[in-house]
């Protein structure tokens, strides 16, 4: 199977299979969208959902953040991942959406990973999710199912150059949803210490069923 014909397989399951894929997260604009992707930082969805009703109707935009403080901010997001650098880069954040950016949520990767807090995958989850931009957020989830899946090379080491080759390869029509199925099935069917490939149906595809199943087959690398 050339890794072209691997792609258009996976896609087409996906088109077919789960055709609405979108975040989790809960946000009615791209301020909270923003703000909530910054707390998911090595933290659940789930988590996230569970503080942001309270944290959004003290803090509803930009400027309620670059006037708070510490002390005020905290208690609201104490029960996330790491909430002492979180509130620290939540009211940076706020400040410069403010001073350098008329206090709307910049729609490019360059401007936003200009906000503390923000770095290259945050970046893309929103222009990808917002904007549909043809741009892929690469967490723990696309990292393992693309290298599973053989959608990547295993020698890809960074989730740079997992994000570079899924782009290369996925329809730019694509791309902002492809993100969101990867992540999908990790979460739920392919699993990091135990995939449920007994529920996948996916494994006709997959280079890592394949190979727990003694039945390795040579994947070529033309296009």
């Amino acid at each position: 199977m050339l890794k072209k014909e691997r792609y258009e397989a996976v896609i087409k399951h996906f088109r077919e299979n789960m055709p609405i894929a979108e975040t989790e997260l809960q946000y009615e604009n791209p301020f909270q969208l923003l703000v909530a992707v910054v707390l998911s930082a090595q933290c659940t969805d789930k988590r996230i959902n569970m503080v942001t009703p309270a944290l959004f109707e003290k803090f509803p935009g930009p400027e309620f953040l670059a006037a708070s403080n510490f002390d005020e901010l905290f208690p609201y997001i104490k029960t996330v991942s790491y909430p002492n650098n979180k509130t620290k880069h939540l009211l940076g954040l706020g400040k410069m959406l403010i001073e350098d950016f008329g206090g709307e949520v910049p729609a490019t990767v360059p401007e936003l990973i200009k906000l503390p807090g923000v770095g290259r995958k945050t970046a893309n989850v929103i222009t990808s999710v917002v904007w549909n931009q043809p741009n892929m957020a690469v967490d723990t989830h696309v990292f393992r199912v693309s290298k599973r899946l053989g959608l990547v090379s295993q020698t890809a080491k960074t989730p740079l150059e997992v994000e570079k080759q899924l782009i290369r390869h996925i329809p730019k029509e694509y791309v902002h949803i492809a993100h969101h199925w990867l992540i999908l099935h990790g979460r739920y069917v392919c699993l990091a210490r135990k995939p449920k490939c007994e529920e996948c149906t996916l494994t006709h595809l997959c280079r890592y069923f394949e190979k727990q199943n003694g039945k390795v087959t040579k994947v070529q690398t033309g296009n």
